[in-house]
C-alpha cells in the first residue's frame, strides 16, 4: 500500500476534482453525493495500489489502466469538467499537478 507525499498529494487533486464535479454537475454543496462518494473511495483505493508508488506520473499520462473501464469514463467525465475549474479553486494545486505531469514525462 502507498502512503508516500506524492500518492497523498495525487488523492487530495482527486478529491478536490470530484468535489468540484459534484458540486457543479449534482447541486451539492458540504457533502459529495452517494455515487461521487463512491467515484473517490475508488480512485483512493487505486491510488493507494499503484504500482508505480511515488515514481508514478499523472494517471493521464499512465501506461497501465488500473480503473475498470465504467469508472474510467466517470473518472475522465470528472476530470474533464473539474480541470478548467481548478485554476479558479485551487489554483495551487493545479500549478502542481501540472508541474509534477511534465517533469514525469520528461523521464
Amino acid at each position: 500500500m502507498n502512503t508516500g507525499p506524492r500518492i497523498a498529494c495525487e488523492k487530495k487533486t482527486v478529491e478536490q476534482m470530484i468535489q468540484i464535479a459534484c458540486r457543479g454537475k449534482h447541486g451539492t454543496r458540504e457533502e459529495l453525493c452517494a455515487s461521487c462518494e463512491q467515484l473517490l473511495s475508488y480512485a483512493q483505493t487505486r491510488l493507494s495500489y499503484c504500482r508505480f508508488g511515488e515514481n508514478k506520473t499523472t494517471c493521464g499520462a499512465c501506461p497501465i489502466h488500473c480503473y475498470k473501464p465504467d469508472k474510467r469514463t466517470e473518472i475522465r467525465a470528472v476530470m474533464r469538467y473539474a480541470g478548467p475549474r481548478m485554476l479558479f479553486h485551487h489554483p495551487f494545486t493545479l500549478l502542481q499537478h501540472t508541474l509534477h505531469g511534465i517533469r514525469s514525462r520528461k523521464k
